[in-house]
């Protein structure tokens, strides 16, 4: 499987050189082909361990003690009562 280093370094704004870009690309593809050849798992494996279930905590929403401004007055870049983020998406 060929991998667009550049592509994702640039989704990522990562800089990197053209030596960089070779070495990550060939470790990524890598990676992949070893994915690739893991073998099947068969039947119905979970890796969870029937005698000993995990409990998972009660989903209970807390409010936040913490008041708007004090949050707003900690981001960098404040617009119309909200916080601004660079954009990631092109």
């Amino acid at each position: 499987m060929k991998i667009d280093i550049n592509h994702i370094a640039k989704l990522a704004r990562l800089k990197m050189d053209e030596q960089q870009a070779e070495k990550f690309a060939r470790q990524m593809e890598g990676i992949i082909d070893m994915v690739d050849k893991l073998p099947a798992i068969e039947g119905v494996a979970t890796g969870l361990d029937p005698e000993n279930p995990m409990a998972l905590r009660a989903d209970v929403a807390v409010p936040s003690e913490a008041k708007r401004d004090d949050i707003l007055a900690n981001a960098p870049q404040v617009e119309a009562g909200c916080v601004v983020v660079p954009r990631i998406v092109e």
